[in-house]
């Protein structure tokens, strides 16, 4: 199990975090436009991550610091990543901008803007470019007045150091090339952009190379966005869209070679036949709590010994872990909000859990205490095929319209502008740590 063993105010809420791949780095990302990058205390060298994460709770540097602070941008940060060797951040915001300062110092070094879409009018209708397209192939119309909007970033993703993956709320995942010396972006403007989803991209996950790949780069993506699941080829652009599943998607993963998306629904959707099994649609369903939105993925460590299992972030503010198998379900629960539900997880190098939502980011240690489901009463887990899956959709038509309003409202909140609270502490002390 994961004890949570600090618990990190903000001075707004978060909207996205980032781990840094090398060190014990932490950046968040406000909807006050804020950035920070936070420094959590170093592990000594032992011989296993559970070790490690013991005796940071219980040694003299137990503490969170503030390595810098700034307004970066003039609407909400939507989105922060690492660059793959860490020694840049970017972020992106609603006032359209991208930005990429030094990790260590955060100077801004670049910054480009963020492709703007256009709203064509018709009738006193509006569509955007990429709708337009299929409009005027299907019918034979075009659109008599148009202007350019700010299109406003949703995620950012740094998967090998030559390419910057930027998605927007127009559906657009536009490719950066980051292959130069004296600044991060090549070029200003994306060198190819795609549109692999009906919906703004919500999740990236890079495929491992192919074994005759010359270079070691992933040169493929799984996204999730809209009601799909989709597969984009840096050379080929949009390989592979699913059918409609039914259910907006909200996050998804790999293990192994197995594709995994979380829905609105609250069911993991497992290929365990690899990309195979995705494009001919073989999947399995593993119900995490009915009725509840699943918004973010997280794999667990290898080294912590339980296989197939990932970090399940809630709409309501719980985090559950999920593990695969033949007899795979949720093994365990843990509370990260009482109000806002979980918008982010990873895992530091020391093995560290890190979740963020509303206005409290939590650090969490591996205990040696078993996985215990402190789930609440009708919580459903297990294996769910997709018989038992539509007689559950329609079972939950009866639910009460004020449960769906309210897990509207924790989705809309998530992605919209929010205001500031006031300040917060920089220095923030471990449970146990005077």
């Amino acid at each position: 199990m994961y004890n949570s063993i600090c618990s990190f105010p903000l001075s707004s809420d978060l909207f996205t975090q980032a781990v840094h791949p090398t060190s014990p780095l932490l950046a968040i990302g406000l909807a006050s436009g804020h950035v920070q990058l936070h420094q959590l205390p170093a592990l000594p060298a032992t011989s296993s991550p559970r070790s490690k994460a013991k005796t940071a709770s219980t040694n003299g540097h137990g503490t969170i610091e503030t390595a810098w602070r700034t307004r970066r941008h003039k609407g909400s940060c939507r989105s922060v990543t690492f660059s793959s060797d860490g020694h840049h951040l970017f972020s992106a915001g609603t006032d359209g901008i991208v930005k990429a300062a030094l990790t260590e110092t955060g100077r801004v070094i670049a910054k480009i803007a963020v492709p703007r879409f256009v709203l064509y009018k018709r009738d006193a209708s509006f569509c955007t470019a990429y709708n337009l397209v299929r409009q005027a192939y299907t019918m034979n119309c075009f659109c008599r007045t148009s202007s350019e909007h700010i299109d406003p970033p949703t995620l950012l993703h740094t998967s090998t150091p030559q390419t910057l993956l930027l998605a927007t709320d127009s559906s657009a995942l536009h490719l950066y090339d980051l292959r130069t010396s004296d600044t991060a972006f090549a070029t200003p403007r994306p060198v190819q952009t795609h549109y692999p989803h009906g919906d703004y991209v919500s999740s990236i996950t890079p495929l491992p190379p192919s074994k005759t790949s010359t270079s070691g780069l992933s040169k493929q993506w799984v996204s999730t966005g809209g009601f799909t699941v989709a597969v984009v080829d840096v050379r080929k652009g949009v390989a592979y869209q699913s059918d409609d599943l039914g259910e907006e998607i909200l996050c998804g993963t790999i293990i192994g070679d197995k594709p995994i998306a979380g829905g609105e629904k609250g069911a993991l959707r497992i290929w365990d036949g690899g990309m195979k099994g995705l494009t001919q649609g073989d999947e399995r369903r593993v119900v995490v709590e009915k009725g509840e939105s699943l918004d973010v993925l997280c794999p667990l460590p290898e080294p912590d010994g339980l296989g197939e299992t990932v970090a399940v972030g809630l709409g309501d503010g719980n985090i559950k872990f999920v593990q695969f198998g033949k007899n795979g379900g949720v093994i365990g629960t843990q509370r990260h909000h009482e109000l806002e539900g979980v918008v982010a997880i990873g895992f530091e190098p020391g093995g560290r859990m890190i979740s963020g939502g509303g206005d409290v980011v939590q650090v969490w240690e591996r205990s040696d205490d078993d996985f215990v489901d402190g789930g609440g009463a009708g919580e459903s887990n297990g294996a769910l095929n997709a018989d038992s899956a539509e007689d559950d959709e329609v079972n939950d038509s009866d639910d009460s319209s004020s449960e769906e309003e309210m897990r509207r409202k924790r989705k809309k909140r998530k992605r919209n502008k929010g205001k500031g609270r006031g300040g917060s502490n920089h220095i923030i002390s471990f449970k146990g740590m005077d």
